[in-house]
């Protein structure tokens, strides 16, 4: 009987502990980790949040810097920065861009064989809340003319 009591009581406290969603308020640093409450949170504040490259002709590489802002308190950190596919490539600042700083995210795109409209996304991984942001770029690809005059 002492049992059941014990691990009811148990249960409950387990329950109400996981309801506190402190997993939000902890981010891990390269140091260790400390506690960030939901005001203090660094937040992305970008220009633009798509960009469209037009009409390019297939075989091109061309790229864009999308500028954003930490225009939270705490330093932003980006641990990850993925294209859709491998014809997208990113770079982004692997410092912290401290608060009211600019930082930049540089997107290639090879338009090698992908003739036609192209819709690509780069998606940012940071620890800001949400912890995700999309970046999208397009364009319209030309098949290169390979027939000389």
């Amino acid at each position: 009987m002492n049992y059941r009591i014990l691990t009811i009581l148990l249960a409950g406290f387990i329950f109400s502990a996981a309801c506190d969603n402190a997993s939000s308020k902890i981010r891990k640093t390269g140091v260790g980790t400390e506690v960030v409450t939901s005001d203090d949170h660094p937040v992305f504040k970008f220009e633009s949040e798509e960009h469209d490259f037009g009409i390019i002709e297939e075989g091109t590489i061309v790229t864009h810097e999308f500028v954003f802002t930490n225009v939270g308190k705490s330093p932003l950190v980006i641990t990850n920065a993925q294209g859709s596919c491998g014809c997208t490539v990113p770079e982004y600042p692997r410092d912290p861009v401290m608060p009211g700083k600019e930082g930049r995210i540089k997107v290639s795109f090879d338009s090698s064989n992908r003739a036609g409209r192209q819709d690509k996304t780069v998606t940012i991984t940071a620890n800001t809340v949400p912890n995700t942001k999309i970046l999208k770029i397009t364009s319209e690809v030309v098949r290169k003319n390979t027939q000389n005059p």
